[in-house]
């Protein structure tokens, strides 16, 4: 084509449109001079980001036949964040527009509401109501979808990897990953046992990942076989960053090492809602029967272990929102699930984070704001991201929505005026937020369990961890893996083996509690009567000992660890494990965090595994079998 007639062909795609070429785009002459070289669809962007008084993306643009793939480059990345965002871009900026000036006024979003207790579930571990409600959870599974939102990696803790590649402990070296797919295979068989007769149900997994971690799970699971799972019931969504904005006005920030292109930032984990919505996943897990949609975040090793029980009290209560939750101590740097009623009438139960629930509470008649009450804690309890969504009404939400949650911005002003940014900001959002939109008459509640059960969550780098007061989690890798170890040895405590209690040590600046390191496979036991079934009271572990249970059907009776023992046995072999196990085990052993030598992941924690002796079994035929022998 010539170049008279490409000039032609573009002519008639501009009176196509019905654009008069001159009166729109003349704010940004460079824009006009390159409107003939744009498809009909850039045109109709350029037009939008015009209308939406982005001028100055085009003020650097070259003259026509200088950095063209440059400027297509631009409309395919306006393509991609216009199509990502639930309404558009234009609906992004007038978003931002308003936020941002809501910002600047200080506008309180919790204007004209009054805050209070929500209805919920305060579990005790191991008593009949528990324990009933893990049985239900486990009958009620088979109907369920997890959805993991993974979209980190894990430069805040001090690794580069992705956060679900990293060990939730050292004993095994088992990955987060591997231990989320390994509990929901034993869920999926444990309830499919129950409801024997009726169709193998299949829990699907979801994890949403981001242009940092999409290539690197794929590889995960691909290397790994799927750590089990059949593939297909594996699907990954990508989640899309958002345009950042320069100023007030929400003009959008223009890439400081390309003009041809906008600075994004991620949007947040919110983004799982609308990615869910628009993949199809909700239509046709409703028409395969499913109920429920558990939602989790990708490094908290102890989260499985309250799975049975909360999905119990959403089946029995019929809650279509269930937040699990934790005690908190007042004031504690953790957001609170919170009831507000507005003067107008709404009401929605939500996540009010700490720093915004003290200053409500004492503007609204509780002159000491958050404060413990007889139990020892705040009675809002602490929330810890983690949601069950009734799938029904979840489908009907976002229908309405389109999976839309409510966002908000947090500008860094150079100063007091407001002005202007210190950098660019950007709108954002958050999963827990769901619950903002929803009607009155949504039964929205939560289940609260006991901290060393339900949280212990790995975030914060070794320095950052050292430098938390006393008394306060570390969340960090070394306070993560032996929170795994706390637990394991306190399920067991409770039922009755005799467990020696921990040490205190120091690593990486940290004072932790050094419990027996005590693992066991999710299919050995997924709730309290699994382990109670098949630990019996007359079993005693040292401190410095190591207990590693790879196998379903392992009952221990009359067993006396002082060391370290490992048991592997496939399905078909009922093994029974009891008698005086000594030996040298294995130590921990203390490392500097700062010490490059030493594989990031291993040094994060302050310790490494020296395995200087053990015993292992092994049973790798079907049959029943004792040790000793």
């Amino acid at each position: 084509m010539t170049s008279h007639s490409t000039e032609v062909a573009a002519a008639d795609r501009l009176s196509e449109l019905g654009l008069d070429e001159v009166a729109w785009s003349s704010p940004a002459p460079n824009l006009q001079k390159n409107l003939r070289i744009l498809s009909t669809d850039q045109i109709k962007l350029a037009k939008m980001l015009m209308s939406e008084g982005q001028n100055h993306l085009f003020a650097h643009w070259a003259e026509p036949g200088v950095d063209d793939e440059g400027k297509r480059s631009f409309f395919d990345q306006v393509s991609r964040l216009d199509r990502s965002y639930p309404g558009g871009l234009a609906s992004y900026i007038r978003n931002a527009r308003k936020l941002l000036a809501d910002s600047k006024e200080g506008k309180n979003p919790f204007d004209g509401f009054t805050p209070s207790v929500p209805l919920g579930e305060v579990l005790t571990f191991g008593d009949d109501k528990f324990v009933g409600f893990e049985e239900a959870g486990i009958r009620e599974v088979r109907n369920a979808a997890f959805v993991l939102v993974a979209g980190g990696l894990g430069e805040r803790l001090g690794y580069k990897g992705i956060k679900l590649a990293l060990p939730a402990e050292s004993t095994t070296g088992t990955c987060f990953l591997q231990h989320y797919i390994e509990n929901i295979l034993a869920l999926q068989n444990a309830s499919n046992s129950i409801l024997q007769g009726q169709r193998e149900a299949q829990i699907p997994l979801v994890i949403m990942t981001s242009d940092d971690t999409h290539t690197p799970t794929v590889d995960l699971l691909e290397s790994n076989s799927y750590f089990g799972m059949k593939p297909t019931q594996v699907k990954l969504l990508k989640q899309e960053k958002v345009a950042c904005l320069d100023d007030n006005d929400a003009r959008l920030a223009v890439d400081p090492c390309n003009r041809y292109k906008i600075q994004t930032k991620p949007h947040g984990h919110g983004d799982v809602h609308a990615l869910l919505y628009s993949s199809g996943l909700l239509n046709a897990w409703h028409e395969e029967g499913r109920k429920w949609v558990l939602f989790f975040q990708d490094t908290n090793g102890l989260l499985f272990k309250a799975i049975p029980a909360s999905l119990g009290v959403s089946a029995t209560k019929g809650y279509h929102v269930n937040s699990l939750a934790v005690p908190r101590k007042a004031k504690e740097a953790i957001g609170g699930i919170t009831k507000l009623t507005h003067a107008d009438g709404r009401t929605m139960v939500i996540n009010v984070e700490y720093n915004q629930l003290d200053p409500l509470l004492r503007a609204t008649g509780h002159p000491d704001g958050d404060v413990n009450c007889e139990t020892g804690y705040s009675p809002f309890p602490g929330n810890i991201n983690q949601l069950i969504l009734e799938l029904n009404s979840y489908i009907e939400e976002l229908t309405k929505t389109r999976g839309a949650i409510k966002e908000f911005v947090n500008p860094k002003y150079k100063d007091s005026s407001k002005s202007s940014f210190k950098s660019s900001t950007r709108l954002e959002c958050m999963m827990q937020d769901y619950p903002k939109t929803l009607p009155p008459s949504a039964r929205v509640g939560f289940t609260v369990m006991d901290t060393w059960l339900a949280y212990a969550p790995v975030k914060n780098n070794p320095e950052d961890a050292a430098k938390v007061p006393k008394g306060n989690p570390y969340h960090s890798a070394t306070s993560g893996e032996t929170a795994i170890y706390r637990a394991n040895s306190l399920i067991l405590r409770k039922a009755g083996f005799e467990i020696a209690d921990p040490t205190l040590e120091v690593f990486n600046g940290q004072e932790v509690e050094v419990w027996p390191r005590i693992t066991w496979s999710p299919k050995w036991a997924l709730t309290f009567a699994d382990v109670r079934r098949k630990a019996s009271c007359n079993c005693s572990v040292t401190q410095r000992s190591t207990l590693v249970i790879k196998g379903k059907n392992v009952y221990l009776d009359g067993l006396s660890l002082d060391g370290t023992l490992i048991i592997k046995s496939i399905d078909d072999a009922e093994v029974k494990v009891g008698g005086s196990v000594q030996n040298k085990g294995w130590t921990l052993k203390r490392i500097d965090h700062k010490d490059t030598s030493i594989p990031e992941e291993v040094r994060i924690r302050g310790f490494e595994i020296e395995k200087v002796e053990q015993l292992e079994i092994n049973y790798t035929e079907p049959g029943k079998f004792c040790h000793p022998s």
